[in-house]
């Protein structure tokens, strides 16, 4: 099994490290500082399950000469991935797995638009990781779980084969019955923490105990469930109570990572999340005045980290 792991942030160097880490045959592609530091210092990872270091990795900017990948992991911004994977096409075997884990839904088909949708897969992660400086990951929070499929939810060879590739190199992968109801249980938990911690600026541990945000966490749910019945994807009946108990879990200084990139006046996700969540529920036909305001809110500065404001 060969793997590609397109980015080296928090997600693709833990996910990627774990992956080499146990045996499984992974190139990286990286760019600029991130490159330059996987070549001369390999990577380090900072985990609560278990620190390691990878004295060499194989890491490089130039497809056509990383050779041909049975999978690859797209673990850049949602926003990055139409530049990150364009010349990637080379390195695809023919029947070669793209998985996205970026947050939000729309990464499955920017995939198959560019790279065709016989290698566009579903997919998502669970992980509460950061870079500290490059080829230096810090996992800080949440048991990691990685989870992808077909999107017409066959159960192919091919996802079988990586997942039991994944699992034998220690990474709990799993190929659910339906990707697409598990990545709107993702996007249920991520989008309104993305919404609430953008806004406020404050970690969980201050929003999720305040009568007044523990309130909005909620309701933002709720628009999110009626957006996906609306579509034609059925969730838990328990999962407000099941997302709350997952924002409860968390260290309460955690942060996620669009609410980083807006204090860091850096662009972020937003359209990927909150704006598609919004332009879902235009097409469906669902109000949704939280999320719509959340959005609204965050728009401004959005737009100026991208440089179409003064």
């Amino acid at each position: 099994m060969r793997v590609a792991v397109v980015g080296v942030g928090g997600v693709g160097g833990y996910f990627g490290g774990r992956l080499a880490q146990g045996g499984v045959d992974v190139v990286f592609i990286a760019r600029g500082k991130t490159l330059d530091a996987l070549r001369s210092k390999g990577l380090r990872v900072d985990s609560i399950k278990g620190d390691f270091v990878l004295d060499k990795v194989n890491a490089t900017d130039d497809p056509t000469a990383a050779g041909k990948v049975d999978a690859m992991l797209v673990t850049v911004k949602a926003w990055q991935i139409a530049d990150a994977i364009a010349g990637l096409r080379p390195m695809l075997r023919e029947d070669a797995a793209v998985i996205p884990l970026e947050n939000g839904m729309t990464a499955p088909d920017e995939i198959a638009r560019i790279l065709g949708r016989g290698h566009a897969l579903g997919g998502l992660c669970g992980i509460l990781s950061f870079v500290v400086e490059p080829g230096h990951i810090r996992h800080a929070g949440v048991e990691p779980t990685l989870m992808f499929g077909e999107l017409d939810n066959q159960r192919s060879e091919r996802v079988q084969r990586i997942a039991e590739a994944f699992q034998r190199a220690g990474l709990p992968a799993e190929v659910p019955v339906d990707i697409h109801r598990s990545m709107w249980t993702k996007f249920l938990f991520i989008a309104p923490f993305s919404a609430l911690g953008g806004v406020t600026r404050m970690p969980i541990g201050v929003w999720r105990l305040m009568p007044e945000t523990r309130s909005m966490a909620k309701e933002l749910v709720r628009e999110l469930m009626r957006v996906a019945t609306a579509r034609g994807v059925t969730l838990a009946e328990d999962a407000v109570e099941r997302t709350m108990q997952r924002y409860d879990g968390l260290p309460p200084e955690s942060t996620c990572s669009l609410q980083r990139d807006i204090v860091d006046g850096k662009p972020s996700e937003l359209d990927a999340q909150l704006g598609a969540a919004v332009a879902m529920a235009r097409q469906s036909g669902v109000a949704t005045p939280l999320l719509d305001t959340f959005y609204a809110a965050l728009l401004p500065q959005e737009r100026k980290s991208r440089g179409e404001l003064q």
